[in-house]
């Protein structure tokens, strides 16, 4: 059972990969959160970021889901 718990799906992987690309451009813009970005309402990067973040919640399928 440890084992499973430990293999990431491909959302989870996407997400990891999106979280560290939004972390290098906080660290490029020398800003410790997006809301405080200049590109907060144009910025491609923090936009995918959040599309990861709500696909890995859902795990791809279409439609809401639950807090």
């Amino acid at each position: 059972m440890e084992l499973q718990n430990s293999i990431k799906d491909k959302w989870e992987l996407n997400l990891e990969e999106k979280t560290i690309e939004l972390k290098e451009c906080q660290e490029k813009n020398r800003v410790q959160s997006c809301l405080v970005c200049l590109k907060l309402l144009d910025c491609k990067i923090r936009d995918s970021y959040v599309h990861a973040v709500y696909l890995s919640m859902n795990k791809g399928a279409s439609g809401g889901f639950e807090f």
